[in-house]
């Protein structure tokens, strides 16, 4: 087989991919353009769809990988080369099994990943990148096979020598100029001292730029440390900079609370401010007063001063009783009437009655609620 013949092979392939490439863009956004809620799960036939196209692209490159293994074998005999045949053969047959695995499981699953359970998510996107880790082995491995066959590698190895024997000269005349700095071992008699310690004698040989030049380095940067904090005082000590820190985070805690404020359910209520428990208590003597009291001693509904509730006596188990009421018992449900935020501050103004015994309080009723 001609290397023009090879060449043509793999201009095939790359169109190849390219068209496939193009049909996955063009399915992607219309994927992207239609409104969620089908049967079908989008994402997972996307995934699916990439496993596909990075397999023929294997597919093209193992058959131009083939080619040029077969025609390399013709001008050398190796057996190591056809091992690496095998095992390019080997890996592109364990990501199509891998690809066909993937694509077979489509049974329907939690909504984790875009309605895929993290299994089926983690193994598309594993078989996704061992296919492409196997187009770049099978790259690599053709351009290898290609410039041997057409004798550019010899060309390149040549070049390479002479490039590091260069850059080895170049570089040691830095290390001596700028790193090491040290004198020859031939020349050494010309720097030894005269100072003599059990044998152990002393070379007169220069700092090491790297060293002495880092030192220089600490200096400049003690000058500049001294006139920061000691001498303009424009750098913040640590105290200074804790100071600076937790009143940053205050602003953006306080943000975050004015941005989440109205955001309150019976999963994350607390307990409001003196102002809320006060607008609280206005909406307990409009809304309340007629079934538990003016004070909360209890009427028709129960006494709400006291340790006994009938459906719990948290702030979690107050508000939800306020959201979703008990029509059954005569509790209505103040969720269309009341905002979350208005439905806490009454929870909270109710919670604050416990312990305040008005007069003629109702006998309790319910279960003993301890905080």
């Amino acid at each position: 087989m001609s290397l023009s013949r090879i060449t043509g092979l793999k201009r095939k392939a790359a169109a190849l991919s390219a068209l496939l490439t193009v049909t996955f863009a063009t399915t992607a956004q219309e994927t992207a353009a239609t409104p969620s809620g089908g049967s079908v799960n989008m994402l997972e036939v996307l995934l699916i769809l990439a496993a596909f196209v990075l397999l023929f692209v294997i597919w093209g490159l193992g058959q131009v990988l083939l080619l040029l293994g077969k025609q390399l074998n013709e001008k050398r005999r190796n057996e190591t080369l056809t091992k690496a045949i095998t095992v390019i053969i080997g890996l592109f047959l364990y990501g199509g099994a891998s690809a066909q695995d993937a694509a077979a499981a489509t049974a329907p699953a939690p909504e984790n990943y875009g309605g895929l359970s993290a299994l089926e998510f983690f193994s598309l996107a594993a078989v996704i990148c061992i296919e492409a880790l196997v187009i770049l082995f099978l790259a690599f491995m053709a351009r290898r096979m290609y410039r041997e066959l057409t004798g550019a590698a010899d060309v390149a190895a040549a070049a390479t020598q002479e490039e590091d024997s260069s850059f080895a000269a170049w570089w040691k005349r830095m290390d001596a100029k700028f790193f090491t700095k040290a004198v020859a071992v031939e020349q050494e008699a010309d720097v030894l001292l005269d100072h003599d310690y059990d044998g152990i004698k002393e070379l007169d040989n220069a700092l090491p730029p790297w060293w002495k030049y880092g030192f220089y380095f600490t200096i400049a940067v003690a000058v500049i440390y001294i006139f920061n904090f000691h001498v303009f005082g424009i750098g913040k000590n640590p105290e200074q900079e804790y100071a600076a820190e937790m009143e940053a985070g205050r602003k953006v805690e306080e943000a975050y609370k004015a941005k989440t404020k109205s955001l309150v359910d019976e999963n994350n209520v607390t307990m409001a401010d003196a102002a809320g428990i006060a607008e609280g208590g206005k909406l307990f003597k409009q809304s309340c007063v007629a079934c538990h009291g003016q004070n909360g001693e209890g009427g028709i509904g129960p006494n709400l001063t006291d340790d006994y509730w009938i459906h719990g006596g948290s702030m979690n188990n107050i508000y939800h009783t306020i959201k979703v009421g008990y029509p059954d018992k005569g509790m209505q449900s103040w969720e269309s009437m009341m905002s979350p935020v208005q439905m806490k501050d009454l929870a909270s103004y109710v919670k604050s009655l416990k312990g305040t015994n008005p007069a003629n309080a109702k006998a309790p009723q319910g279960d003993l609620n301890k905080d």
